[in-house]
């Protein structure tokens, strides 16, 4: 696995708001993540969760993503039977020096999101070319 992305261990992590404030499940959503020449790419499945929900923090070399989910039940009515549980997303990466934090984007798709993490130009490949010159004798 690449170093410049890598997770907290759980002793490491503080609680986010979204654990301390609601009275419901937070769950770790799945994640991706794929190293491009110019950036990496993480992928995380937040069911439930709408781009009002979703609060993306970038503290301290610290990428800390999480998601609220709004309820499914509908008001005024009571579950006869209930399988399905309903709670928040929160995820904490490490973030190496090689990510231009002024540049991160993310866009949520049908509770999919994608957040772009692109590398700062000195940390890019780039191909050198070698310039052809004739000796002079």
């Amino acid at each position: 696995m690449s170093t410049e992305l890598q997770k907290r261990p759980d002793s490491e992590v503080a609680p986010v708001s979204a654990e301390r404030t609601r009275n419901r499940p937070c769950f770790q959503p799945r994640v991706d993540i794929f190293e491009l020449p110019d950036e990496l790419t993480l992928v995380a499945d937040m069911p439930g969760v709408e781009s009002h929900g979703v609060d993306i923090q970038f503290v301290n070399r610290v990428l800390t993503i999480s998601g609220k989910v709004d309820g499914r039940q509908p008001e005024g009515t009571r579950y006869l039977w209930n399988e399905y549980a309903v709670g928040d997303y929160s995820r904490t990466f490490q973030v190496s020096e090689i990510i231009d934090s002024e540049r991160i984007s993310a866009e949520l798709t049908d509770g999919q999101l994608v957040l772009h993490l692109p590398k700062v130009r000195a940390a890019q490949p780039r191909k050198i070319e070698v310039q052809d010159r004739k000796s002079v004798v």
